[in-house]
């Protein structure tokens, strides 16, 4: 079943019943299935309001406003190089100093693809982290690189930064679909983001792209956070077009 309605997603990521679906138990400790297995999103019940809380508890020790500002520098000390940033600044600020493992272990993190690569990764991770902070950096990763590369599709220098994120978050998310399993049925439920997103009859509603009801996003303000100061430093007019922003190509993606 595919859903493209607002008021039906609406409903079904508010309704407990809907939960996502099953990922396996018996993986080797320390891999990346074993990782899934112990993380909030793919997991249910008091396991998914004790993991969350944990990842919650955490976050709340990272100020977005903090975020924004050391993005920008870091995209320019890499001269518009922004590709690893966002991952990077959240990373310090949680106290992981080496975040070169994340891109290997998040590759398959959401779609369960498993891989000795993936699996090092993990391992790599779990030596200087726990599993709240590697959890935000597997789930932030693709998604805020790929708001990010959305964004810079649709923008030009000078761009206001916030109003581009928003329409970008609902027009052209970096998630465009989402599943549950229907614990009555055993069905698969698919909601189109982008379509229920755009539905007329949600009126102004905010978009679904952060989720909705039940799960939402633990860290839609630092992932904007984060998004807002990679763009700040590409998209700034005023800055030098040989160093990779302004007018010339480099602060394409």
């Amino acid at each position: 079943m595919r859903i493209t309605r607002r008021a039906q997603a609406e409903a079904v990521l508010s309704d407990p019943r809907y939960v996502p679906p099953p990922v396996r138990q018996d993986a080797e400790p320390g891999t990346l299935a074993w990782l899934r297995a112990r993380v909030s999103r793919f997991s249910t019940g008091p396991a998914h309001a004790e993991r969350r809380a944990r990842v919650t508890g955490r976050l709340a020790t990272v100020d977005p406003a903090e975020l924004r500002p050391a993005a920008r520098a870091m995209t320019l000390e890499r001269g518009g190089d922004w590709r690893g940033v966002p991952t990077a600044v959240l990373g310090a600020a949680l106290g992981v100093a080496d975040t070169s493992a994340v891109a290997a272990a998040a590759a398959g993190y959401l779609s369960g693809d498993e891989s000795p690569e993936a699996d090092a990764a993990v391992a790599r991770l779990l030596d200087q982290a726990g599993l709240p902070e590697i959890t935000l950096l597997l789930q932030g990763h693709a998604a805020t690189e790929a708001l990010i590369e959305n964004a810079l599709r649709h923008a030009a220098p000078g761009d206001d930064v916030e109003a581009r994120l928003r329409e970008t978050l609902k027009d052209d998310p970096p998630l465009t679909l989402t599943r549950r399993l229907d614990t009555r049925t055993g069905d698969e439920v698919t909601i189109d983001l982008v379509a229920a997103n755009r539905d007329p009859a949600g009126g102004d509603s905010p978009h679904l792209t952060f989720g909705h009801g039940l799960r939402p996003c633990p860290a839609p303000a630092h992932a904007l956070a984060l998004a807002a100061g990679v763009l700040d430093a590409l998209l700034d007019p005023d800055l030098d077009p040989d160093r990779g922003h302004g007018q010339s190509d480099g602060w394409r993606p």
